[in-house]
């Protein structure tokens, strides 16, 4: 069985990570999908755990896929899941050399484990997390950017922390 990771922050998970999830998911038996906390990023909007129930949702109908929390090494998550490869979306120069960079440091740490970049989709090229993040606090329409299943659960969030 081959199984590989997708990783990120999915802080929120945008219609760009499950075009890439769902890419991955058709390419190997197992796909498990890594919700990283990431303190190191600034102005998180979502908590870890509201976060891991974004990214479950939205790929409930993907049979082969799971999704868990990891607080540590990317490389050690696919070590403990038997993964053999990370796959990481792209939308541009910028994205490919900090995601070169990581796939040449998780090939440092255990030599067998390969990243595979993804270019995304054209329709998801402009725009990021950081975007809908913007687009959410400002309440604009969502569902250009957010998964249906996860829009309702996003305004919920949203409400309950405004009230």
């Amino acid at each position: 069985m081959r199984t590989a990771i997708c990783s990120g922050s999915f802080d929120p998970i945008t219609l760009g990570h499950l075009d890439v999830i769902r890419r991955a998911a058709a390419c190997f038996d197992r796909v498990v999908v890594c919700v990283s906390p990431n303190a190191e990023k600034q102005n998180q909007m979502f908590t870890p755990e509201q976060k891991l129930r974004l990214v479950r949702a939205a790929v409930a109908e993907l049979p082969n896929v799971e999704v868990e929390l990891w607080p540590g090494l990317l490389a050690d998550f696919a070590r403990d899941h038997g993964a053999t490869v990370i796959v990481r979306g792209v939308r541009n120069a910028t994205d490919f050399d900090v995601e070169y960079q990581m796939a040449l440091i998780n090939r440092g740490i255990y030599p067998w484990l390969e990243t595979l970049l993804l270019p995304a989709g054209q329709e998801y090229q402009h725009f990021s997390s950081s975007m809908v993040r913007e687009m959410i606090r400002y309440r604009q329409p969502m569902e250009k950017y957010l998964p249906m299943s996860v829009v309702p659960m996003v305004r919920e969030i949203m409400d309950n922390e405004k009230g």
